[in-house]
């Protein structure tokens, strides 16, 4: 073993090093995480995208002559036009299962978070020792929630690559056109996949004010970004709404009418979630060493500083929204940690700092075996694959009624077929189902009921039989294990098995 370390680290660098483990552990990722995170890295990209490439709109966002009442809704259609061509191909060259084609979509997305690895190394390089690079490196491979957001279909963290590739760009000692270029190119991707980036990309812009970049750089950095912007937001939207920029106008509208909406948290959550999913103690090492770093690494610490201003003031706060900024904090964090090390070494207590160490180790090997083998939302998409595989089956109901009025939607992608899905909840209940069941044809009546929750499921199966008789019994979906541990830390988070039956 120890032979074969040796060779390892003989025959590549230690980027390659960096990249080769970072490659296998998403791998792991790739194979078992199956499932999503959130609704929005799923239902506003997986199911739009191949419900077009199936001929159905099934979030209506597209413009229709049956509909001309149809607006925008919002969302930047330069990622979920990526998935569209990607299920296009699929489709093309046969590939049907939809398991499948998320094993390579989840593939996909692994080999673009490398780039994470890549561009934290050496930007830190520039601006540290290789020592220093190597950790952030390290950090941004083996960080327990790393692997698990990496196959995720999720914007915030998807934007990440292109800022950072642009922050290299502008971390060289000399910026010339060429880069400048570049990076404003880089930061209108990152624009295109996520709007609220243009927080970080405003933070750039200021930090480059004050390093006194040349007038024509900052230009021609701005004319860059503009004109990715104008090709992936303003032509698009013109050529589906007859209209610049409608996704993004109707974006920033929408936030305006519901800032308080959902997702709302205290003030503080944020630095919160940085603490926590940093591990503390090292995290509170990581946001000092962002504060020491503002002067050395202004192209980092504007932009983060930038990003969680706007989101600590704005009502609407998720979890989610932090992993766009984390790796950047990572990397300024880790070259200020060492410099407060240099600075303070000698009054460092070795023994706390040794068992800190192995605390933070400890605790974050545990979480990543956990974390990276997780099948998020497993009974959900689990219901959908066993009806999926049912050949006899056409379409079905959602039974919710422990809900008042909502349900939870089921992810049709996985079903692979396309129709209103009746939810029955406390509103809409059992009597108003089978109003809406004799309403329908008799070909396209669904002949499978999905139960959601295990809560008075007797006295809800009972009540939906003497409505359908001939519902009958056919599996049982349990949730995952991290769904389950999720729910116990957060009630909000739901657990549910889900149960299905079969109207005969």
């Amino acid at each position: 073993m120890k032979e074969l370390i040796f060779t390892f680290k003989q025959k590549y660098t230690p980027l390659q090093q960096l990249l080769i483990i970072g490659f296998f552990v998403r791998l792991v990722s790739v194979i078992f995480s199956k499932g999503f995170g959130w609704h929005d890295d799923h239902f506003l990209i997986i199911e739009s995208s191949q419900s077009w490439v199936d001929g159905f709109d099934y979030n209506n966002w597209l413009p229709s002559e049956n509909d001309p009442t149809r607006v925008p809704q919002g969302h930047s259609l330069f990622y979920i036009g990526i998935h569209y061509y990607i299920f296009k191909f699929f489709s093309l060259i046969g590939i049907t299962g939809p398991q499948t084609k998320m094993f390579f979509v989840r593939l996909l997305h692994a080999l673009w978070s490398l780039l994470i690895i890549k561009y934290s190394y050496k930007i830190a390089e520039q601006y540290g020792t290789k020592k220093v690079a190597w950790y952030v490196g390290l950090f941004c491979t083996l960080y327990w929630f790393m692997p698990f957001m990496s196959v995720r279909n999720l914007v915030e963290f998807v934007c990440v690559p292109p800022i950072l590739m642009s922050v290299f760009l502008l971390a060289k000692e000399k910026i010339n056109a060429k880069n400048a270029l570049l990076a404003g190119m880089w930061l209108g991707v990152a624009f295109s996949v996520r709007f609220q980036s243009v927080f970080v990309a405003g933070g750039i812009g200021l930090a480059l004010l004050l390093m006194r970049t040349s007038f024509k750089n900052i230009v021609l950095l701005a004319v860059s970004f503009f004109a990715i912007v104008g090709l992936t937001q303003g032509l698009v939207d013109y050529c589906i709404w007859k209209k610049p920029f409608a996704e993004f106008l109707s974006y920033v509208q929408y936030n305006l009418d519901n800032a308080g909406a959902y997702g709302t948290d205290n003030w503080h959550m944020y630095f919160d979630l940085i603490f926590g999913l940093l591990i503390p103690p090292l995290s509170f090492l990581l946001f000092a060493g962002y504060f020491v770093t503002w002067k050395k690494m202004p192209l980092i610490f504007w932009p983060v500083l930038f990003y969680l201003a706007f989101h600590t003031y704005f009502p609407n706060k998720q979890e989610r929204f932090i992993m766009t900024v984390l790796p950047l904090m990572t990397i300024s964090g880790t070259v200020g940690m060492f410099m407060i090390w240099e600075k303070r070494k000698e009054k460092i207590n070795l023994k706390l700092f040794k068992f800190s160490k192995v605390f933070v180790i400890v605790l974050n090997t545990i979480l990543i075996c956990v974390l990276s083998v997780s099948y998020s939302k497993r009974h959900r998409v689990e219901s959908m694959t066993y009806l999926h595989n049912k050949e006899d089956a056409k379409a079905f109901m959602i039974e919710d009624s422990n809900k008042e009025t909502d349900y939870l939607m089921p992810p049709l992608y996985y079903f692979g077929k396309w129709f209103s899905v009746i939810g029955i909840n406390k509103t809409f209940g059992p009597d108003s189902a089978l109003k809406y069941f004799n309403a329908q044809q008799v070909s396209e009546r669904p002949n499978y009921v999905v139960f959601l929750q295990a809560e008075n499921i007797e006295a809800r199966v009972d009540s939906m039989k003497k409505r359908f008789p001939t519902l009958t019994y056919e599996e049982t979906i349990q949730p995952s294990s991290i769904d389950k541990i999720l729910y116990w830390l957060n009630p909000l988070n739901d657990n549910q098995t889900a149960f299905i039956y079969k109207l005969k």
